[in-house]
């Protein structure tokens, strides 16, 4: 073994040149040096709490490949500073005494760069929720002042779609008319289900005029879904007459690729196999996924297929500009029964829908202040209907000659009415569309946090045609719509939270409409770990509007006279294409902490008035009411804004989580809705002394096609609740859930469909469609090897009364399967 006087190194003498060389080799040394940490990357922001607060002394450590890179402490100010001398993709990873972590999302940062990064750590939660929707600029869900509800993706792990989890919002009551893959339709806080404005990577995927079908959507690519409460139309314009809902695609964050399979089978000949592949690669980073479902459900003729694939990719130009593409495509098809309750039989026919959605994003942050955004998307969409054969039997009826009836059936009402007798069976073809170009451009500047301007500008150029060959009807139109829109936010103390805004947009219909809003947030007492400790009261006051359909377009008062070379009537009676239909609202809402954030109760207060809607009036009504004596126009119906209803009431939300693996939630919402006017043709028979009624129910004036004035807008069920227990374990998680609903108004629309003709199968409306108790029940279990063993049951109860009347919904299902994880960091 050499000595420790071996490895000495020999004394050297430098002469005087070699001096001067190792001098000028130091210098250069210190120069590279300098340079090195002149190109550092660095990457700066605040630490807060949810409310802003800055959080001293925290720690702010730089993750590169799951390894510490560098490390900051934040300043009394919040304020942090971390540099770093390669260029790479990183995460921050935020910590202090009192708080949990915070993990924020990763990203990439060139050698030169200067990322803003800001921290919020949060006390019972380790991801702070994060909402872009309500402002369209990312602001944590305590310092909003509309009321918004996150789900996280992982929340649709063991769903088929996202209607069973968004039946756990407040204010959300969900319809689905049928089956898996039967329409499901958003009623929320009262307002129509056509009046939700629904974007999918910011895309929006609703039809032109505000139709969108949640039945259909699957639980695949699903990173995330946000539900505004409210109208929102200054921040997205037309549709957004009662909500907003927005649902993004995850995308890659590990460094090596990860590669999962998901594959189950239930009864019902349900099977479900999915595949995603996602990952990161320096400035691109990369999520693709493919599913397929099938299901025979629990009637004949009613297979639905389902297939769903999704791209989001993204490329880093540099640390602050960022471009990204997107695209989600599903195609379905389902048979279409009919209402079986109705018929004793089923429809022979199906119905096919392929949706298409994408865009692509370019960002950019300059300065940490000013942030640009332009996307340009499009959306495609397009539904059949096709009958393969009438069913039923031929029978000739006194006024409408041969017409095809179902069995004899007694229906009977959650109101305890009932009738008995043979209903009439229609069925058409049909053909239609959707379509829609979006030019989008954002730019908000944060001058400081008590003011934070945004500045947009929309431009739609909307599509559609509609087919209707059994009733000779071939519908073509196109839309361009203008939107620019301010919108303003800010803090004052980290209590005192505002949010202004307002739009004005030129559409093709109805010319220019204004859309103001506002909301305020004040916290007077500050969370801690006392009782009753933390309060946070909001109001926000908003107004919306929506553009009809492409149908209703069509079928409108002004169209039909046009369409007749009736001018004379329209320039008398001063008719003109439809106008907007409105919506206005204000609630009030107080978060109360009851218990160290670990019990939380929520309650607010909504009144929302929808006017101007459109509604089918008779021919009769519209020579009664407006003067018009076109012959052509009285035996039809003509679309106008004359209807409006009122929906107030209550909604509360009990969050418990005592221990990090056991969460509980409960919720309860009360609608009181009453329809103010309205010109249908069962409302001013009403309203005229001659209701319709059910020769068998004498004196009971009913709304065959609509509600009457007075009454409850059909299915609004005025109680709602729900509640969400979940234990989750190292290797298995236990989820029970469950969504109730009370009895809600509506018609069987079955107003001369007898064999004579006459209105014996219709029942009166109050409470006609059945309350529900929907309760399903989960698990998982890790297995070696990245497998997880999952199992899921739904509608414990056997409860086939979800649907509205006339629709059985499924009985008990069950699935069972596994997940398998590959690669990953």
């Amino acid at each position: 073994m050499r000595s420790l006087s071996s490895l000495r190194r020999p004394a050297v003498r430098l002469s005087l040149p070699a001096v001067r060389r190792h001098r000028a080799a130091f210098a250069l040394s210190l120069l590279v040096s300098s340079a090195t940490v002149a190109n550092a990357v660095v990457v700066r922001g605040h630490v807060t709490d949810v409310l802003g607060k800055p959080v001293s002394r925290a720690r702010v450590q730089l993750i590169e490949a799951g390894k510490v890179a560098a490390i900051a402490y934040a300043g009394p100010d919040g304020s942090y500073e971390i540099r770093w001398a390669d260029a790479g993709r990183f995460t921050l990873l935020g910590s202090a005494q009192g708080f949990l972590p915070s993990i924020g999302e990763d990203f990439y940062s060139g050698a030169t760069d200067v990322l803003e990064k800001d921290v919020v750590l949060a006390t019972n939660t380790v991801r702070q929720d994060i909402s872009v929707t309500a402002t369209g600029i990312p602001t944590p869900l305590p310092q909003l002042t509309a009321p918004v509800s996150v789900i996280q993706g992982e929340k649709f792990d063991l769903d088929l779609g996202v209607v069973d989890e968004m039946r756990l919002t407040p204010g959300a009551f969900l319809v689905q008319t049928g089956q898996t893959g039967g329409v499901a339709s958003l009623f929320l806080r009262g307002g129509n289900s056509t009046a939700n404005l629904v974007t999918i990577d910011g895309i929006p995927a609703d039809d032109v005029g505000g139709t969108f079908d949640f039945g259909t959507v699957s639980s695949t690519a699903v990173g995330k879904l946000e539900l505004v409460r409210g109208p929102d139309s200054a921040m997205y314009g037309t549709d957004a007459g009662a909500s907003v809902i927005a649902i993004t695609t995850p995308r890659g964050t590990t460094e090596v690729p990860l590669l999962t399979y998901s594959g189950d089978a239930g009864n019902l000949h349900t099977y479900r196999n999915e595949f995603t592949l996602s990952g990161t690669e320096q400035k691109f980073d990369y999520f693709g996924a493919f599913s397929r479902l099938d299901t025979s459900n629990a009637l004949q003729l009613d297979e639905y297929h389902s297939g769903t694939s999704a791209i989001n990719l993204g490329y880093d130009i540099n640390g602050n500009t960022q471009v990204r593409f997107t695209i989600r495509n599903a195609d379905s098809a389902t048979g279409l029964p009919g209402a079986y309750d109705f018929f004793g039989l089923v429809n022979d026919g199906k119905q096919g829908d392929q949706d298409l959605f994408s865009g692509i994003t370019l960002e950019n942050r300059y300065k940490g202040n000013w942030h640009n955004l332009v996307r340009y998307s499009i959306a495609r969409k397009r539904e059949q209907a096709q009958q393969f054969g009438q069913v039923g039997t031929l029978i000739d009826t006194p006024i409408y000659g041969p017409e095809y009836f179902g069995n004899t059936v007694t229906i009977r009402g959650a109101n305890g009415y009932s009738v008995t007798g043979q209903a009439a069976i229609f069925g058409s073809d049909d053909d239609q569309d959707s379509n829609r170009d979006q030019l989008y451009y954002q730019s908000d500047y944060s001058f400081s946090p008590h003011f934070i301007g945004l500045f947009g500008f929309r431009y739609d150029n909307e599509r559609g045609s509609f087919n209707y060959p059994s009733f000779d009807e071939h519908e073509k139109t196109q839309r361009t719509n203008f939107e620019y829109n301010l919108q303003f936010q800010g803090e004052f103390w980290n209590r005192l939270f505002y949010s202004a805004g307002g739009a004005l947009e030129k559409n093709h219909l109805y010319g220019i409409a204004g859309t103001p809003r506002l909301g305020l947030s004040y916290v007077p007492v500050r969370s801690s770990g006392k009782f009753f400790h933390g309060t946070r009261l909001r109001a926000n006051a908003a107004t919306g509007v929506q553009e009809p359909t492409l149908s209703l377009e069509s079928n409108s008062l002004y169209t039909q006279l046009l369409n007749a070379g009736d001018t004379a009537d329209i320039a008398a009676y001063h008719i003109g294409p439809q106008s907007a239909e409105r919506s206005r609202t204000f609630d009030l809402g107080v978060d109360q902490n009851i218990l160290g954030e670990k019990l939380v109760l929520k309650g607010g207060y909504f009144h929302n008035v929808f006017d101007r809607q459109l509604e089918g009036v008779s021919g009769q009504a519209l020579a009664q009411y407006f003067g018009l004596t076109a012959p052509f126009i009285y035996n039809y119906y003509a679309y106008v804004n004359s209807l409006a209803f009122r929906a107030q009431g209550a909604e509360a939300e009990l969050q418990w989580q005592p221990k990090q693996h056991f969460l509980f939630r409960a919720g309860y919402t009360y609608l009181a809705s009453r329809v103010l006017q309205s010109f249908a043709s069962d409302a001013v028979a009403a309203q005229q002394g001659t209701p319709t009624v059910n020769p068998n129910f004498p004196g009971i004036a009913i709304g065959a096609e609509s509600p009457l004035v007075g009454a409850r807008p059909f299915r609004r069920a005025p109680n709602t609740g729900y509640f969400d227990t979940e234990y989750t374990r190292r290797k298995f998680t236990f989820v029970i859930k469950g969504a109730m609903a009370s009895k809600s108004d509506d018609s069987t629309y079955l107003d001369g469909e007898d064999i004579y003709n006459t209105d014996t199968l219709l029942l009166p409306n109050h409470n006609l469609d059945f309350g529900y108790v929907k309760l399903d029940l989960g698990g998982t279990y890790m297995l070696p090897h990245h497998i997880l063993f999952f199992t899921q049951f739904d509608n414990l109860l056997n409860n086939q009364h979800i649907g509205p009347i006339g629709y059985p919904g499924l009985p008990l299902t069950f699935r069972t399967g596994l997940k398998i994880r590959l690669g990953g960091d």
